[in-house]
C-alpha cells in the first residue's frame, strides 16, 4: 500500500463510516421533523459574512454562518431549495453531497453551504438533544485553544509595541499568541492588490517592526505573522528570511490561495512553519498543500471551506500525514461556538483564531445569555444542545447592515 493509494482511500471512504455516531443518534427520530425554510442576515463587524436561519415545522431553529453576504447567500438559497424544504434535516450526509455536487445553471458555491450545514449541525444537535461536538464523535477536550490579533498595535513604534504589551498581558483572558499584519509595513491596504513584488526597505521595515514587538512582548507571547496573500514567491522567501530571527510561531498566507508549486518553493526556503487554508474549499483544496507537505498546519474556514460535513473530512484527511489543523474565524458567535464545538471533537486540533476580547466585546453581545468566558487564552466548550447558542434578536436587528431585513 503506497502512500498516495493510502490518500485515495481516504478520500473515497464512506460518509456514514464519519458520522456514524449523527447516524445513531438521528435513526429513532428520521422523518419527524421537516424543512420548512431557509434564511440569510447579514449584520456588521463579522468580516462580510451572513448568518443563517433554517426553520422546521417543529418549531426548532438552526444557526449557521456563511462566508458571504447576505444577498449572495440569498441568491443561492433560491437555487438549493428544492433539495431542503420538506425534507428531514436529519439527513446532513444526503444533503450535503446533493448541495456540493450542484453543477448546473451555476456551480455549487461551498461558502453559503457551509453556513446551511452549519446550521442543520444545530438542529440535528436540537432534535436529539445532543451537543454538536457529541455529535461529530468528540470530545477530545473540554476547552480550545484561541489566539488573537495586533488590534491597535503599530509595531514600527516601540512605545506602541510597549503600550500593547502592557496591555494584553493584563486582559482577563490570558492570551498567549497574537497574530500581527504586515500590511502596514509594506505601505498597502488589507486585500487591495495580489502578488506584490517588495522593496529592500519594505523588507527591512517587516524585519523591525517584529523586532519591536518581539522586544516589548518577551519570550512568554507567541507572535505570529499574518499576511493576506498579498505577495509574490521572492517577496515571501525575503520577508520569510526577515521575520526568521523572530522565531514567529506561524507564517500566514504569504502566497496566493489556491497550490501552486510557489508554495513549495516557499516551504524549502524558510524554517518557519507555514499556515494557511482560510480561502480553500473541501478536501480538494487542501489535498495538494497536504500531499506536497507545504503546508505545515492548516488553517479552514467553517463558514468558507463546507461547514462541520466538509472541514470533518478535511481534518480526517489531515490527520492521515499528522497536520494539525488551525481554525480561522473572524466571525460572529455562531462561528465561535461551532469553532468550539468542532476543535474539541477532532484529535489534531490546534487552536482557534478568535475576536473573543475585543475592548468593546462587540460579538459577546451576541449572546442572549451568558456570554463566553475565556480563561488563560482556552475557550470552554459551550453547554447545552447543538451549538449551545441563544442569540440575542435585539443584538442581530441594532446591527444590521444597510438594506438588510430582519431575517426577511
Amino acid at each position: 500500500m503506497t502512500r498516495r493509494n493510502l490518500m485515495r482511500l481516504a478520500v473515497a471512504l464512506p460518509v456514514g463510516t464519519v458520522f456514524s455516531r449523527l447516524r445513531a443518534f438521528a435513526a429513532p427520530l428520521a422523518n419527524k421533523v421537516k424543512i420548512t425554510g431557509i434564511k440569510a442576515l447579514q449584520i456588521g463587524g463579522i468580516a462580510g459574512n451572513c448568518l443563517i436561519r433554517v426553520d422546521t415545522d417543529a418549531g426548532l431553529v438552526g444557526y449557521g454562518e456563511a462566508g458571504v453576504t447576505g444577498p449572495m447567500a440569498r441568491a443561492r438559497i433560491e437555487t438549493m431549495k428544492a433539495h431542503l424544504i420538506g425534507k428531514d434535516p436529519l439527513a446532513i450526509e444526503v444533503h450535503f453531497h446533493n448541495l456540493t455536487t450542484l453543477m448546473h445553471t451555476y456551480m455549487a458555491n461551498i461558502p453559503t453551504i457551509s453556513g446551511i450545514d452549519m446550521a442543520l449541525w444545530d438542529l440535528a444537535g436540537k432534535i436529539t438533544g445532543q451537543p454538536v461536538c457529541s455529535l461529530l464523535g468528540g470530545p477530545f477536550r473540554d476547552s480550545i485553544q484561541l489566539y488573537s490579533h495586533g488590534v491597535g498595535l503599530n509595531m514600527l513604534d516601540k512605545g506602541s509595541c510597549k503600550a500593547f504589551a502592557d496591555r494584553v498581558k493584563s486582559m482577563p483572558e490570558g492570551f498567549t499568541t497574537f497574530k500581527c499584519d504586515i500590511h502596514p509595513m509594506i505601505g498597502v491596504q488589507m486585500g487591495r492588490y495580489i502578488n506584490s513584488t517588495l522593496d529592500g526597505a519594505q523588507v527591512r521595515r517587516v524585519g523591525q517592526a517584529y523586532q519591536n514587538a518581539r522586544e516589548a512582548l518577551g519570550d512568554d507571547i507567541e507572535i505570529a505573522v499574518h499576511c493576506h496573500n498579498e505577495l509574490d514567491l521572492p517577496s515571501a522567501v525575503a520577508v520569510a528570511r526577515a521575520v526568521e530571527p523572530m522565531n514567529p510561531l506561524f507564517y500566514e498566507d504569504p502566497l496566493n490561495p489556491a497550490y501552486s508549486d510557489g508554495w513549495l518553493a516557499l516551504k524549502r526556503s524558510t524554517r518557519l512553519t507555514i499556515l494557511t487554508g482560510e480561502k480553500l474549499e473541501m478536501v480538494q483544496g487542501f489535498k495538494p498543500f497536504i500531499d506536497h507537505q507545504v503546508a505545515d498546519i492548516i488553517h479552514p474556514d467553517l463558514a468558507f471551506c463546507g461547514g462541520f460535513t466538509g472541514a470533518k473530512k478535511i481534518a480526517d484527511y489531515a490527520a492521515l500525514s499528522r497536520v494539525p489543523v488551525a481554525l480561522h474565524n473572524v466571525g460572529s458567535l455562531v462561528l465561535c461556538y461551532a469553532n468550539a464545538h468542532f476543535g474539541a471533537s477532532i484529535q489534531n486540533f490546534y487552536r482557534s483564531e478568535s475576536a473573543l476580547g475585543r475592548p468593546n466585546h462587540y460579538i459577546e453581545g451576541m449572546a442572549a445569555g451568558a456570554p463566553p468566558e475565556v480563561k488563560q487564552s482556552r475557550l470552554k466548550l459551550p453547554e447545552g444542545v447543538g451549538l449551545g447558542l441563544e442569540i440575542n434578536p435585539d443584538f442581530l436587528k441594532k446591527n444590521l447592515v444597510a438594506g438588510e431585513t430582519y431575517w426577511a
